[in-house]
């Protein structure tokens, strides 16, 4: 690697093609430019000018030794200006939470996405251990987590919170529900359902509840979207975060039936602790603010 200051002084020195010129530009003495000349030349293992009296001309290295000299200014240019132009709607966002809290998220994202061309937005639904790792490795500028993660690198926003609902047909609306009614209609099980059973259904049915390896499971799916589609079509029921009701389109078709005793799961917005936070990043805070708002 050149030495970047005997590189900018050369590159003025060509510039100006004069000793006392680049020295009065540089704000430097005549001497302390032929100093910088003459170790750049080491550096570069030849000649770089071929002096004429008072005047020079530049030998092939030096020819290419300047080229290089204003490529470099060029792209330190490019840098600052990136720098210095902070704009919200420009560049990527990597944002990672629950599936149900990406659905109601996206939504909220779109009009921001179709308004800025330039800005790239991946939103990852993701288990609360890899949002953690992916916060921790940089992988993610802002992660929504379910718990305040506690961590000397990360600090956490308070945004609220959201109920496990139990989620079943809109036609059993007003209806009592038992545990042996749900286990007549079958479970649609779901990646996070049987934790979901054990918080909720355990909670409320402690003497009929055997635990959620024994459900009677109706059917199945990993696609966040899907879970509560079979229940829209009266098959089963399941448990999803409010999130997850909120953003399926037919929620009309769905009924959250109210245990006695809720479950709750907070929602924290989490960021590299100490990190400057671009324009575009603070303003994804904002739409998950706003995302997080409509679950109240």
């Amino acid at each position: 690697m050149f030495n970047a200051n005997w590189l900018e002084t050369f590159t003025t020195l060509c510039e100006t093609g004069h000793f006392t010129k680049a020295a009065a530009r540089l704000n430097m003495t005549q001497p302390g430019v032929s100093q910088h000349l003459r170790k750049l030349e080491q550096q570069v293992g030849q000649g770089l000018i071929s002096q004429h009296g008072k005047s020079f001309s530049l030998t092939p290295a030096g020819e290419a030794v300047f080229e290089l000299g204003l490529s470099r200014r060029t792209e330190e240019k490019r840098l600052r200006d990136s720098i210095e132009i902070d704009d919200r709607n420009a560049g990527p966002v990597h944002i990672a939470c629950s599936g149900s809290f990406a659905m109601l998220l996206y939504p909220t994202l779109l009009p921001w996405m179709a308004a800025a061309p330039d800005l790239s937005v991946h939103l990852e639904a993701a288990p609360q251990a890899e949002i953690l790792a992916g916060l921790l490795d940089g992988r993610f500028d802002l992660g929504v987590l379910g718990a305040d993660p506690d961590h000397a690198r990360l600090e956490a926003k308070h945004l609220g919170r959201e109920e496990l609902c139990l989620v079943l047909p809109a036609d059993a609306a007003g209806t009592t529900v038992s545990f042996s009614d749900l286990e007549a209609r079958g479970f649609i099980a779901h990646p996070d359902g049987f934790g979901y059973a054990d918080d909720l259904l355990r909670l409320n049915f402690p003497e009929e509840y055997p635990g959620a390896d024994l459900l009677s499971v109706r059917g199945s799916v990993n696609q966040i979207g899907q879970i509560p589609a079979s229940v829209a079509k009266g098959i089963g029921y399941t448990l999803l975060p409010r999130s997850g009701v909120e953003a399926f389109s037919d929620k009309e078709s769905l009924s959250v039936f109210q245990l006695p005793k809720r479950r709750w799961h907070e929602i924290w917005l989490v960021v590299r602790r100490g990190r400057l936070l671009s324009a575009r990043v603070r303003y994804a805070q904002e739409m998950i603010a706003e995302a997080a708002g409509q679950l109240r």
